[in-house]
């Protein structure tokens, strides 16, 4: 039974590399679990990076950002961080491409 079950799991894998491997190159299943897991990883850094930025400008401003925003209803204000987020987001996007 464990022989059917690794030889199933092998012809799948055969296959997910066959349909992967379009421009005649060396395909491999092991680099595309690479890359999937540095694209998550990566994925998640920027996202803590990002939050740690807007922690950051919480703490750096004399009032609530959050009350100013929700309470005030201070549109300049969430336009303001909503730039700062967008610069933040391209920053970490080329850092993590290089």
């Amino acid at each position: 039974m464990k022989n059917m079950i690794t030889l199933i799991l092998q012809d799948s894998a055969t296959k997910v590399t066959d349909a992967i491997d379009v421009d005649g190159g060396a395909s491999d299943y092991s680099e595309l679990m690479f890359h999937i897991v540095a694209g998550i990883i990566f994925s998640v850094v920027g996202i803590a990076v990002l939050g740690v930025c807007f922690w950051l400008m919480e703490r750096i401003t004399p009032f609530s950002i959050v009350k100013e925003i929700e309470e005030h209803q201070n549109t300049s204000l969430a336009i303001v961080m909503g730039a700062v987020v967008i610069a933040m987001s391209i920053i970490i996007a080329a850092a993590i491409h290089g």
